[in-house]
C-alpha cells in the first residue's frame, strides 16, 4: 500500500474549503475528515485515489525493445543516444497493459480491452515477429526496427468482441493467445515453431501473414516460446508443442522439429498441468497436484536428478525433495528456479543461481532465504507470488507488490542503476506495486499498480 500523507487543517481554511499542509494550498474542495479525540481534522492524501496502471522498462535500448525512440535517435540534436537503461524508465501507454513478454531484441504488449487496437509490439522486427510495420515511405515495405509501441493487427474475426489474453516471444517468433478466437503466431517459422507448415527459403522479413493456429482438443490457456520452439497448456491441463526438437525441448519423443501442434505425453500422461515454462531449450511443467515435470536439453544439470544424459525427448516427473508444493516454474537458457506454495524459491542449473558468487552449479535444488525477498522479525510474512526468468536472469514479485531480481545483468537488464552482475536477489526501485514482469535476454518490462 502506498503511504498516506496526513494533512492537518486549520480552522481558518477549513472554512474556506481549501486543503492545507504548511502554507501549500493543495485545493478547493473539502474532502472526506475525520476527527480525532483532540477535535484535530485530518484527510489522508490518496485515500480515495484510483490506482493507475503503468508500464516501466530498462535494458538494452538500441534495438528499440523500449520503445523509447530517443535514446536511439537523439531528438532536437540535444540528446545523446542512450544505449543502456539502467534504472526504470517509464513507457507512456494509452491503454491499461494486461501482458507483456520480451524476446530477443524485441517487445510485445497486450491489454485486455475490446478496443480495435489491443496488441503492440517494439523493438527488432526483421522476422516480422511484430506483424507487418508499413513504412512511412512504401505501403508495400515493412521496418526492420520499430522504435515505440506500435499496433500490431491481428486477423479477428470480431474484433471489438475478442481479448487478447497473453503473450510470448521466442528468439524471433511470437505468440498471441485470445479468449475467443483461439492462439495465433508471428514471425519466423524454419523449424515450425508458429505451428504451420515449413516453407523452403521462406522470406520472413516483411511478411504480412498471421498464422491462426489449430488442432488443440480443448481451449488454450497459456502459450509459451522457447528458443525456437512453442507450448501450449489447454484447460484439461494437456501440454501441446510444435518447432525444434534437437535437444528434445519439444518433448514429442525425437529430436525432429515439428510444423503442427502435437500432444506431449511421456509422465505427462494422465497428469493435469496447471503451468508450462520455457525461454532457451528446456522445458518444465507443472502440475495441478505440485509436481514439476522437465524434458529437452540438461547440458546444465538442469534435468540431472533423473537423468545422466544432456538430452530428453520425452517428459519425466522430477523428483524434488524438501521442495513442498510446486505452483510455478521458470526455466531460462542455463539455470531453473521453482516457487511452492509457500511463498519460497529453489535454484538449481548452472549461472548466477541466486546464493551469492560461490554457488554457480547445482544438479539439486538450493532454497534461497527468505530473508534476501525482505522477510524480518517486523515483516515475518513475505512470500513471492510470482518467478519469472530470462535467458540468464531471474525476477521475483512479493505478495506486496515488490520486485527483486538476480543473475547476469547483460546490457543493464537487471535495472539495479548499474552494469554488474547480481549474485543475490536484490530490490528494484519502482514507484508502485509490481503486478507482472517480463524478462529478455538483454532488456525487461515490468507492469506497475501506482498511485502516483
Amino acid at each position: 500500500m502506498a503511504a498516506l500523507t496526513c494533512v492537518r487543517l486549520c480552522p481558518r481554511h477549513a472554512a474556506a474549503g481549501l486543503q492545507v499542509c504548511g502554507y501549500a494550498t493543495f485545493g478547493n474542495v473539502r474532502p472526506p475528515q475525520e476527527k480525532n479525540t483532540s477535535g484535530e481534522i485530518f484527510q489522508y492524501v490518496g485515500e480515495h485515489k484510483k490506482k493507475t496502471h503503468k508500464v516501466f522498462v530498462w535494458g538494452y535500448s538500441f534495438t528499440g525493445a523500449l520503445g523509447i525512440p530517443s535514446f536511439v535517435v537523439p531528438d532536437s540534436g540535444r540528446k545523446k543516444p542512450r544505449k543502456c537503461q539502467l534504472t526504470p524508465y517509464r513507457l507512456e501507454m494509452a491503454e491499461r497493459i494486461s501482458s507483456a513478454a520480451c524476446g530477443y531484441g524485441f517487445t510485445l504488449m497486450a491489454s485486455s480491452t475490446k478496443n480495435t487496437f489491443k496488441l503492440w509490439g517494439m523493438g527488432l522486427n526483421k522476422d516480422s515477429q511484430l506483424g507487418f510495420q508499413r513504412t512511412q515511405h512504401s505501403r508495400s515495405r515493412s521496418y526492420d526496427y520499430v522504435l515505440e509501441p506500435s499496433p500490431v493487427a491481428l486477423p479477428l474475426a470480431q474484433p471489438l468482441q475478442t481479448r487478447v489474453v497473453q503473450v510470448a516471444c521466442g528468439r524471433a517468433h511470437s505468440l498471441v493467445l485470445t479468449d475467443r478466437e483461439g492462439v495465433f503466431s508471428m514471425g519466423n517459422n524454419a523449424y515450425g515453431q508458429c505451428g504451420r507448415s515449413i516453407v523452403e527459403e521462406e522470406v520472413y522479413s516483411g511478411s504480412h501473414l498471421v498464422h491462426k493456429i489449430d488442432g488443440f482438443s480443448s481451449r488454450v490457456v497459456q502459450v509459451v516460446c522457447g528458443q525456437d520452439h512453442s507450448l501450449f497448456l489447454t484447460e484439461t491441463g494437456r501440454v501441446f508443442s510444435c518447432g525444434w526438437g534437437a535437444d528434445g525441448q519439444t518433448g514429442l519423443g525425437h529430436h525432429n522439429v515439428s510444423s503442427q501442434p502435437v500432444e506431449v505425453a511421456g509422465d505427462l500422461v494422465g497428469v493435469e498441468v496447471q503451468q508450462v515454462s520455457s525461454y532457451g531449450d528446456c522445458s518444465l511443467a507443472v502440475s495441478r497436484d505440485g509436481q514439476l515435470f522437465g524434458w529437452g536439453n540438461s547440458e546444465y544439470r538442469q534435468l540431472a536428478s533423473v537423468t545422466e544424459s544432456t538430452q530428453i525427448n520425452t517428459p519425466r516427473h522430477l523428483p524434488l525433495s524438501g521442495c513442498g508444493k510446486v505452483v510455478q516454474a521458470a526455466c531460462g537458457g542455463t539455470q531453473v528456479a521453482v516457487l511452492n506454495d509457500q511463498g519460497e524459491v529453489f535454484v538449481w542449473g548452472y549461472g548466477i543461481l541466486g546464493k551469492g558468487p560461490n554457488l554457480s552449479e547445482s544438479s539439486t535444488p538450493e532454497r534461497i532465504p527468505p530473508t534476501l525477498f525482505g522477510r524480518s522479525e517486523f515483516n515475518p510474512s513475505v512470500p513471492v507470488a510470482k518467478i519469472r526468468c530470462g535467458l540468464s536472469h531471474f525476477a521475483a514479485v512479493t505478495d506486496q507488490g515488490e520486485l527483486f531480481v538476480w543473475g547476469k545483468n547483460t546490457r543493464g537488464c537487471l535495472g539495479i542503476g548499474k552494469n554488474d552482475n547480481q549474485y543475490f536477489p536484490w530490490r528494484v526501485t519502482v514507484p508502485g506495486q509490481v503486478v507482472d514482469a517480463a524478462c529478455g535476454v538483454d532488456h525487461m518490462v515490468v507492469l506497475v499498480k501506482s498511485l502516483l
